[in-house]
């Protein structure tokens, strides 16, 4: 289906040079340095520059590291759709996973939701969740992946083309690494984030968020706001790493081991469902309406 020189291509990327990446694949170095070589003869670039210090990808390998995920992927959900095509009387959801989208949730509900369709079965799918995955595998549910549980409001899924239906709210607390000073407390309250620098998403990405920033800007302005663009690994990195503050939710607790969920003493939280595609398959309408019906009654 695609290039299994990709998969090597990618390991390299990640671990900077041939030895190890040979020894993460228990072959020989010469084996990688090969299917480098046929790989960027095939495509005709230059895909690492060698220096002593180790490799260094070029601007085409940058590039094509960004887009080799997403096309391994999407080779290996081609396979699963052929599969599920060849089971056309079996009613298979296609329940995308990723650190910041976790299926748990919806594992909880699942017994419930059984006992309502109980022809329907999951297929957890995983996917790498960055900005160019959220807006193809969002505005294109019911392709490859059919829902996705998580956040959302109305702004974002206008943003990204999708629908979405709630089953509960989730109210907002703040993630900060475990060595922050705020890491001893159970709980927070707004003056507690005095003098602490807040990671915020960006204007517009959601008015519950746009809420907070209001009554921070208005009642708050010991808080410095550090605004970001995408609810990412990097953000919770950045967060772990610069000892910032970092709104989340609760569901977000297994995404950075070096991070702790604090629940806060405010009113502010968030929609958390279903996403789905604006015109759902008679399955998935089905499996929302139990999944609601599941949630109402937790």
């Amino acid at each position: 289906m695609y290039n299994p020189q990709l998969e090597t291509f990618i390991k390299v990327a990640d671990a900077g040079s041939f030895n190890k990446a040979a020894e993460e694949s228990y072959i020989t170095p010469t084996a990688i340095i090969k299917q480098i070589n046929l790989l960027e003869s095939s495509l005709d670039v230059k895909l690492f520059e060698r220096t002593h210090r180790g490799l260094i990808l070029t601007k085409a390998g940058r590039s094509l590291y960004r887009d080799s995920k997403y096309i391994i992927q999407y080779c290996k959900d081609s396979v699963t759709r052929a599969k599920n095509a060849m089971q056309e009387d079996t009613n298979v959801i296609r329940l995308g996973s990723s650190p910041t989208t976790p299926v748990q949730i919806l594992m909880q509900l699942w017994p419930k939701i059984q006992m309502r369709c109980p022809d329907i079965k999951f297929q957890v799918v995983p996917f790498e969740n960055t900005p160019e995955n959220a807006r193809e595998i969002l505005a294109n549910l019911g392709k490859n992946i059919d829902v996705v549980a998580g956040i959302f409001d109305d702004t974002m899924l206008n943003l990204r083309e999708c629908a979405g239906t709630e089953l509960f709210r989730e109210s907002f607390c703040c993630a900060v690494s475990i060595h922050h000073p705020l890491a001893v407390k159970d709980k927070l309250c707004i003056e507690d984030l005095y003098g602490e620098n807040l990671m915020l998403m960006h204007r517009g990405w959601s008015h519950y968020v746009d809420r907070l920033r209001d009554e921070i800007w208005k009642n708050h302005s010991q808080i410095h706001i550090v605004d970001f663009d995408f609810y990412g690994v990097d953000a919770f990195n950045r967060c772990e790493n610069g000892n910032y503050v970092l709104l989340s939710i609760k569901g977000w607790e297994n995404v950075h081991p070096l991070l702790k969920m604090i629940p806060m003493e405010w009113e502010h939280s968030i929609p958390y469902g279903i996403l789905h595609s604006p015109t759902p398959s008679k399955t998935v309408e089905r499996f929302l309406a139990a999944a609601k019906q599941a949630a109402d009654e937790m």
